[in-house]
């Protein structure tokens, strides 16, 4: 009987819903605390699926949706007679309505702002990273059959798919966060699943000076070298902050000026009214439909561009934007993976030879010298901080390599006992030729800028 007051889920149940009888829980996996709820909440899952009207689920609001199940599985706890708290309850329904309508296991992860990448390394083996360190966490997938579901409900969502015919796959979740999967024959111990969070938070100026990101004068400059369209490349590992850096640089160009962004996955947050944003697509199952970079910086060069924005250069596109640079589109940027900035031109020569076309290596440097003008080397330490480690200037390019000098360096001094890197910013003291660039554009920096030096204690 009822308590007075209740109403019926407005969801409709099927007439023929019986208790399921209990099963035997599976086994935990080996070295693992077994979690008496996890089961449950499987078992209520498959039951919920098979009890709701589903054509009716589909034509509710979120909201009500979300209201309306959670009073499904309370009674279907109840039908089951499991002895549980109120709160044990209340986490099997947010479970459950996380399975139903969310990613399940992962939601929790993906609400903690802090969190910036979630490593599934197969279905019960889960890695985050939090303010630049990696550790274990203690959420599990049901199986390798759960983690694939979960998988498949993400690229389904922006019309892709995963299968062994395509095992591999890059796509994006509705917040912009970057996701890539790859699944058995690939993947040994079962699909594998990583997630880069999408910062919503652009960084600003104070907030790099803050987290010592960068030095004052070091940041003067580089707002004045966006500002008078000078060409600059970002240069880093894996995770060292390139594409932060990029949206962060991107706050000191000018509202009135048109900028068009070309990414692989959306991830760029440009703060400017003015801006038009490429993504590329993959190609279908039959190698069919495809749009790389290179075709849509073509099409960005016929659109009237102030500044092109290419996420990240990976490969052949590198000679189309070499030659945007090199014929009108100043003030461009791009990112690119390397470890220091003469391994960044080594790694656009290469690419530009990746457009199958004869030019000589002398050529392709001497152009790649006249394009770009500054390179910024960002990196992560040790204990996780992200560091810009140097500001380069290109001075030219001699016989087979390109010349550049430091501007500002941040040279590392050792460790402290927390293990926090210790070191110090500091210019280098020499006067870089863009100033008179900066001149004609009507940014005069003082001298003081280029010898200034701060300690980096934490």
């Amino acid at each position: 009987m009822r308590p007075n007051g209740y109403n019926e889920p407005q969801i409709t149940v099927a007439s023929n819903y019986r208790p399921i009888p209990p099963q035997k829980p599976a086994a935990p996996a080996a070295g693992r605390p077994t979690d008496r709820n996890f089961e449950l909440k499987s078992l209520i899952h498959k039951k919920l699926l098979g009890v709701l009207n589903l054509e009716r689920v589909s034509s509710l609001p979120k909201e009500r949706l979300r209201a309306e199940i959670g009073r499904v599985v309370e009674r279907l706890l109840e039908d089951e007679r499991v002895p549980m708290t109120a709160a044990e309850q209340n986490r099997i329904v947010e479970e459950v309505l996380d399975e139903t309508l969310g990613l399940g296991p992962l939601e929790p992860l993906l609400k903690e702002p802090s969190i910036s990448d979630i490593l599934v390394n197969r279905f019960d083996k889960v890695y985050i990273e939090r303010g630049g360190k990696l550790s274990e966490v203690p959420v599990r997938f049901r199986d390798n059959a759960h983690l694939l579901h979960i998988i498949e409900k993400i690229v389904s969502q922006v019309g892709r798919r995963i299968d062994e015919a395509q095992p591999i796959v890059d796509a994006r979740l509705l917040d912009g966060s970057r996701v890539n999967a790859i699944i058995p024959p690939l993947a040994l111990d079962g699909p594998s699943l990583s997630i880069r969070r999408f910062g919503r938070h652009v960084i600003t100026q104070e907030e790099m000076i803050q987290y010592k990101t960068v030095m004052p004068s070091m940041l003067k400059f580089l707002a004045a070298a966006v500002q008078a369209k000078t060409t600059i490349l970002i240069s880093g590992g894996t995770g060292s902050g390139k594409t932060t850096t990029l949206n962060a640089l991107s706050r000191f160009i000018p509202e009135e000026e048109r900028i068009v962004t070309i990414e692989d996955t959306a991830e760029l947050q440009l703060q400017q009214r003015h801006v038009v944003k490429f993504e590329t697509r993959p190609p279908n199952l039959n190698k069919e439909g495809g749009i790389n970079q290179r075709q849509l910086l073509r099409t960005a060069l016929r659109m009237r561009p102030d500044r092109i924005i290419v996420g990240e250069c990976r490969g052949a596109e590198a000679l189309d934007m070499l030659q945007a640079m090199n014929t009108g589109v100043e003030g461009s940027m791009s990112t690119v993976h390397a470890n220091t900035p003469k391994d960044a031109f080594s790694r656009l020569e290469t690419m530009v030879m990746m457009a199958d076309i004869e030019i000589p290596a002398r050529v392709i440097l001497q152009q790649l010298a006249s394009a770009i003008k500054l390179v910024v080397q960002v990196a992560r330490l040790q204990d996780g901080a992200r560091r810009i480690m140097n500001i380069s200037e290109v001075v030219g390019a001699h016989e087979d390599q390109v010349e550049i000098q430091d501007i500002f360096v941040f040279e590392r001094t050792g460790v402290n006992d927390q293990g926090k890197v210790q070191g110090r910013f500091k210019g280098t003291g020499i006067r870089p030729k863009l100033l008179e660039r900066l001149r004609v554009s009507g940014i005069n920096l003082p001298d003081s800028v280029f010898n200034e030096v701060v300690n980096v204690n934490m």
